[in-house]
């Protein structure tokens, strides 16, 4: 018996539609010799002649007959199978995803992606995953859908798209001292008491180093390993914080500009290859760029 061989299905049933090997042939865009020599394929498979000559046309035998539906559903479905897929509705999307995301942007952005996502789809979780997974494997081995943030040196197969830059601002309790003033001077800003943040427990970070350049130094009372942490602390003490305007308006501080040339930090999203075809994880993509541009 001759093996498999899907494209005879296809021809079979543009011959069994068309009863006539020229128009099947036109149908499948070869030419009718090509199409004579596969019905010659097909009945030495089926062991039937198919369709046979009455006239100056051709008529299909009982046994093309009875396979004509059958063969129609099987050709459909692998058509179906191969056919790119369709973006479906989110409202029957039943998924959960992982987002990576720095937990200074968090008290923003998962807000608003929270609230779009809840509203279209409500069977998809969002499990926000910890800074610990940045810098390792997890988008290639699918512990992670998108990692949100600065993103550094990712592997060369992932994607990465920029969202945009966002400025650090200063943040302190609204009776400290600096919140009297209309402009915070580099000197006004070194003499302060500084918290920063450090998962490595570093000291020094751009701001030192930019107050070096103007003859100032700052003094850090304390390290913490979270935006969340470091900001609580400002609302109880006079200490001064670097973070982003919405997240530290989120904790009721008041803002101000740092009288610092800071470069600004590049946001960025990033994901594996194998995703970039998948409809609900594009739906999620267009939700991360459309939650962080509506809070710009």
């Amino acid at each position: 018996m001759e093996s498999l061989d899907l494209n005879l299905l296809v021809a079979l049933d543009a011959l069994l539609e068309e009863e006539s090997v020229t128009a099947a042939a036109a149908r499948l865009r070869v030419s009718p010799p090509a199409m004579s020599r596969t019905l010659g394929r097909i009945r030495a498979v089926l062991g039937d002649p198919v369709l046979v000559r009455a006239g100056r046309g051709l008529v299909p035998t009982p046994r093309a007959v009875q396979l004509r539906p059958r063969v129609r559903e099987v050709v459909g479905q692998a058509r179906g199978l191969l056919a790119p897929e369709a973006g479906g509705d989110p409202a029957t999307l039943v998924r959960e995803f992982g987002v990576q995301a720095s937990d200074l942007l968090l008290a923003g952005l998962a807000a608003r992606l929270v609230t779009a996502v809840a509203r279209e789809a409500a069977g998809v979780t969002l499990r926000f995953l910890p800074e610990s997974l940045e810098g390792t494997p997890a988008l290639r081995e699918g512990l992670v859908d998108v990692e949100v943030g600065v993103i550094g040196a990712p592997a060369p197969e992932i994607r990465t798209e920029t969202l945009g830059e966002v400025r650090l601002v200063g943040a302190v309790r609204p009776q400290h001292p600096l919140a009297a003033r209309t402009r915070v001077t580099p000197r006004a800003f070194a003499a302060a008491e500084h918290i920063g943040v450090s998962r490595q427990g570093r000291v020094r970070g751009p701001a030192d180093e930019a107050l070096t350049a103007l003859g100032l130094r700052r003094r850090v009372v304390a390290v913490v390993p979270s935006w969340p942490a470091a900001l609580q602390l400002c609302r109880g003490t006079d200490v001064v914080c670097l973070a982003t305007r919405t997240a530290a308006q989120a904790f009721g501080l008041h803002t101000f500009d740092v009288p610092l040339p800071l470069p600004p930090l590049t946001l960025a999203m990033a994901w594996h290859p194998r995703n970039d075809a998948d409809p609900a994880h594009g739906w999620l993509r267009d939700h991360i760029r459309a939650a962080w541009h509506s809070g710009e």
